[in-house]
């Protein structure tokens, strides 16, 4: 795998796809840094080196009109202080504007180009526009993980244009590691906790996957599709009932490749969906009618300690509860604190998916696994089996 370690950077202008799709407040300042901070390590690659670092990225869904709402402008002071160098930002991403202050540059800046999304051509994938997004550099560099999953033009489409002056970035080389080493690895036990509301979107990452792994957690709102099917009351909880021989099917194909399924024991259930809701713990097989199950409850976390201690790989793709409200945040919460303690004792965690993502974040567990996803739908794609067009294009 070619990454910008391959190559010398001096007095090159590189193109660098970033993922700066950052959230911003309502007076336009970033309120996550992550993805700026992941970006780092590679610009600062390009600078070292005697380059000159081209940034281009999209920022929210302007839906190919300007609109200052969406301007990557409202990052330059945060990038800047990040990066630890000035930015010069450009407000538009191809043209003279923008051919003029890369000439005006010199080793070692760096220019932020205005949002690609400005531009329709850019999500169609247009080749013109991939093309003049070409002639402003000498190589082309993508780093953007979250993106990988696009046919746009600054994501594959670009590639093209550049035969043998392409390369990874460090956070989508390490993005590809990671699912990799869970997808092929051969330490054993490999777990993955599989949460969130539904079946139907997760059927085809666990048909990918069941070759691969040793136990499959399911938690979420889609564990009562699960209980459900088999033969449980599950109260007024969430489920869907046209997918309840898909359930018997997956867990039938579970049992023939030898993988352990672990669906809860106890639920923690409320007469509501809200804070103020009245709570019991129940049978997860006989949840009384107007209650749902919200989290799972303590004889589930203890089931699940010795298992996800004893694996050596783990994937977490989705919540065990609705974290977000804190009567039902404890089942994520512990077994977060259980991977966290696996990882300390030298299993390799993987945590992707949004819900997944922003609960080891609200947390503060993110720094105690050993990689946490920056792409939700690009990681998704990749344990569905799928190849990646970002991907692709620069390993053609």
């Amino acid at each position: 795998m070619k990454t910008v370690d391959n190559y010398n950077f001096k007095d090159k202008k590189v193109l660098i796809r970033v993922d700066f799709n950052v959230p911003l407040d309502e007076n336009g300042n970033v309120t996550d840094t992550n993805r700026i901070e992941s970006a780092k390590a590679t610009i600062d690659k390009v600078t070292k080196d005697g380059g000159v670092a081209i940034l281009m990225s999209h920022l929210g869904r302007p839906k190919g009109e300007v609109n200052s709402k969406y301007s990557l402008e409202h990052i330059v002071s945060k990038t800047q202080e990040i990066l630890g160098k000035p930015v010069v930002f450009v407000q538009d991403c191809i043209g003279d504007k923008v051919k003029e202050a890369i000439e005006n540059s010199n080793p070692g800046d760096v220019i932020l180009l205005e949002n690609l999304r400005f531009y329709n051509q850019e999500e169609q994938g247009d080749v013109d526009f991939a093309k003049q997004l070409a002639e402003l550099a000498d190589f082309y560099v993508n780093d953007a993980f979250g993106t990988a999953h696009r046919a746009h033009a600054s994501t594959t489409v670009v590639a093209q244009f550049f035969k043998d002056a392409k390369c990874y970035g460090y956070l989508l080389a390490k993005e590809i590691e990671s699912l990799n080493k869970v997808l092929n690895s051969t330490d054993k036990p490999v777990t993955a906790v599989l949460g969130g509301s539904k079946v139907s979107s997760k059927i085809t990452i666990i048909e990918n996957i069941l070759d691969k792994i040793d136990h499959m957690i399911i938690g979420g709102g889609m564990t009562f599709t699960f209980i459900k099917a088999l033969g449980g009351n599950i109260g007024d909880s969430l489920v869907e009932d046209d997918k309840l021989s898909l359930a018997l099917e997956i867990l039938q194909k579970a049992k023939d490749k030898n993988v352990q399924v672990h669906l809860p024991v106890d639920i923690v259930a409320a007469d509501a969906f809200s804070a103020d809701a009245n709570i019991q713990i129940v049978d997860a097989y006989n949840i009384p009618q107007g209650w749902m199950g919200l989290d799972v409850g303590p004889k589930t976390l203890e089931a699940l300690e010795p298992v996800i201690m004893e694996s050596k790989i783990i994937l977490w793709n989705g919540p065990l509860g609705v974290f977000e409200i804190e009567s039902f945040a404890k089942g994520t919460v512990t077994l977060g604190e259980f991977i966290a303690r696996s990882t300390k004792n030298g299993a390799f965690s993987l945590v992707g998916g949004g819900d997944s993502v922003a609960a080891v974040k609200q947390f503060d567990l993110a720094k105690d696994m050993s990689y946490v996803s920056t792409g939700g739908g690009a990681m998704l794609e990749m344990l569905e089996g799928k190849v990646l067009p970002g991907i692709q294009a620069i390993e053609q």
